[in-house]
């Protein structure tokens, strides 16, 4: 019998190799991250601006481009929970963003983004269900004073 701490620490890994899937472009890894249609029916994505994906094939696809056509991107991940309820867990965290949008050297944009990833435990390991990532809306400086 496997301790709470032991699985937490196998989710909190599965949750990071999704997001070194999308900081090194690795299409392969991310195919590995999700879980297969017989393991976690309904499949859905929804990143920040684009619509909401359903079924492996169609979030692989939109994966592939993002990875094709962000030259730069790293993720710094705060606020991160971990919870788990028999084979299924959810982490919520706080993704702080940093993107290049373009080849020019130097050019960095930031954001912060609040998200829950579902996972499901496989004969594979934890595999991801859902990911749902919503975007922060930082303050001005001055705002709120």
């Amino acid at each position: 019998m496997r301790s709470r701490q032991e699985i937490q620490e196998r989710v909190a890994a599965a949750n990071a190799e999704f997001y070194q899937a999308i900081e090194t472009g690795d299409i392969d890894l991310m195919g590995r991250v999700w879980a297969e249609e017989d393991q976690a029916p309904d499949l859905v994505c929804v990143n920040p601006g684009w619509p909401m994906l359903r079924g492996r094939s169609e979030i692989m696809r939109a994966w592939s481009l993002v990875m094709a056509n962000v030259p730069y991107i790293q993720y710094v991940l705060t606020e991160t929970h971990v919870g788990v309820s028999g084979d299924v867990a959810m982490v919520t965290c706080e993704e702080n963003v940093l993107t290049a949008e373009d080849d020019n050297p130097g050019f960095v944009a930031g954001g912060q983004v609040v998200t829950t990833n579902l996972f499901i435990e496989t004969d594979q390991g934890w595999r991801l269900w859902s990911h749902h990532a919503s975007p922060v809306m930082l303050q001005e400086d001055g705002e709120g004073e």
